[in-house]
């Protein structure tokens, strides 16, 4: 199996480090090299690593809730009901858009995060997230494991990603809940078949943004990324890096889009036009946003710059 990568942000260490472990021609959760392992415990190490201030700590709360607000945002075939956490004005709803706004010249209001990402959950190998539970039957161990107490923030976050992830997928979905770099790479080998060679997407900040929300011009035709089939991955609050991978059979669009802020920044954005949502819940955040109702419209979103698309390479493309 071959891949070509697109590194973008986050995860361009992801896909670093899964360049320089894994051969090509072979399964990923075979060859990742193990010569780093260390002489400690694996859950005397990741207890370790978690109490200097890895992911979850209290001064990273907010960015945890935020996270969990924008998964559901950018989810819109999970079954998610409103979040007093959502405000009708937070400036990050700003990430969805219409097919017929992906012209030359086309002027957005957009929202682009920028993290520290020195901060966030690292990832875990195979054999490290296997020695811990996930599970929600496990959630009490689980904060007696990671120190937080049941009542905390960090424990709410940590309960809603084993929720989500122990759903079943929806007609027409495959979903998985990838807790290592393995794990997301044999999962999209199982859908997209072994011998694929595959492509990721992410969305890269060439200039990072000094404001947030701003307007930002579509500097090129977008560029269409021509795929029968791609799965998402999208970050999800937990001590460690968890992923919410998923796939629809439903038709969706993928792009690559330059575009240039107000101030100066430089982004080219990985985005999704998903073109049948007469399934989606009434009540999704993007049919208000853009003022539309299920199944008239396709809707279309950026990614951010922790989510991962992967798509199969066509000789075409």
């Amino acid at each position: 199996m071959g891949f070509v990568f697109f590194p973008r942000s986050i995860v361009h260490y992801v896909l670093l480090l899964f360049m320089f472990q894994c051969p090509q021609g072979s399964s990923a959760s075979r060859n990742i090299a193990m010569e780093q392992q260390v002489a400690l415990d694996d859950h005397q190490r990741i207890r370790a690593e978690h109490e200097d201030d890895k992911g979850m700590h209290p001064n990273h709360i907010n960015i945890i809730l935020h996270n969990l607000q924008q998964h559901d945002n950018l989810s819109p075939h999970l079954q998610v009901h409103p979040s007093p956490l959502m405000d009708h004005m937070d400036p990050s709803l700003n990430v969805f858009f219409t097919l017929n706004d992906l012209k030359l010249g086309k002027v957005m209001p957009i929202y682009f995060s920028n993290k520290n990402f020195s901060t966030s959950p690292r990832l875990l190998t195979s054999e490290e997230s296997n020695s811990i539970p996930f599970s929600l039957s496990q959630l009490p161990y689980l904060l007696q494991f990671f120190s937080f107490s049941k009542d905390s923030p960090q424990a709410k976050a940590m309960e809603y990603t084993l929720k989500q992830c122990a759903q079943e997928p929806i007609k027409g979905e495959t979903k998985f809940c990838a807790t290592s770099l393995e794990s997301m790479l044999d999962f999209t080998q199982d859908v997209f078949g072994l011998d694929t060679q595959l492509k990721a997407l992410t969305t890269t900040l060439l200039i990072k943004p000094t404001v947030l929300l701003q307007n930002y011009t579509i500097l090129d035709v977008p560029k269409e990324i021509f795929a029968p089939k791609m799965i998402a991955c999208h970050t999800m609050p937990y001590p460690y890096s968890v992923f919410y991978c998923h796939g629809q059979e439903t038709e969706n669009r993928l792009f690559e889009i330059s575009l240039g802020g107000d101030n100066g920044e430089r982004v080219v954005a990985a985005a999704v036009c998903h073109m049948d949502t007469s399934q989606w819940d009434r009540d999704h955040v993007s049919f208000r946003i853009l003022n539309i109702e299920p199944g008239t419209s396709p809707v279309c979103h950026f990614f951010p710059t922790d989510n991962l698309v992967w798509v199969p390479l066509l000789d075409h493309v």
